[in-house]
């Protein structure tokens, strides 16, 4: 009898234990369309730089800011698989907001870093170029990434977020193809 209730006790843990760990920090993932504009047929894309603020890099343990900034810039610089089947080119710097020749700017402002809950809070401004003017917006929202080692982490937030501005630009998720 006592071995039945270990061994149900530890089938009981082994269900339960992969559903605690799905719960993702009560962070939900965004993979619907809010967006009300069609940015289908918008094959040429301008992604904004993700400011993750060079002068904080004493706050996340980097040795230099020269360091830090490196991860800023390769961060930034993985933008350019976000879409697939579109031509993106990401922002070069901080100050790079030439969107010219593009059909959509996607711009992310007041983005901030929560260490603690391995998020990563920004919000989404779908821009066209041609007239200046925002055409939608998803608001501030975090984005969680589940990944060993801060640059990890912030990697695979921006993971989410390119996850999201996917749905948004094709309607659709990657896997959904």
């Amino acid at each position: 009898m006592k071995r039945l209730a270990v061994t149900a006790a530890l089938l009981l843990l082994c269900i339960s234990f992969p559903t605690s760990l799905e719960a993702r920090h009560g962070v939900k993932r965004y993979l619907t369309k809010e967006s009300t504009v069609d940015m289908k047929n918008m094959n040429h894309i301008f992604f904004g730089w993700v400011d993750l603020g060079p002068d904080e890099w004493t706050l996340y343990g980097y040795g230099s800011k020269a360091d830090w900034t490196d991860v800023i810039n390769s961060l930034n610089a993985s933008f350019s698989r976000c879409v697939p089947g579109r031509t993106i080119t990401a922002a070069k710097d901080r100050g790079d907001e030439n969107a010219a020749g593009n059909d959509l700017y996607i711009k992310f402002s007041d983005v901030r870093i929560d260490y603690n809950n391995y998020h990563l809070i920004l919000p989404m401004h779908f821009i066209d170029p041609k007239t200046n003017a925002e055409i939608a917006s998803i608001p501030v929202r975090p984005y969680y990434g589940n990944d060993w080692g801060f640059k990890n982490y912030l990697k695979a937030a921006l993971d989410e977020v390119c996850t999201k501005v996917q749905v948004e630009v094709t309607g659709e998720s990657q896997g959904k193809k």
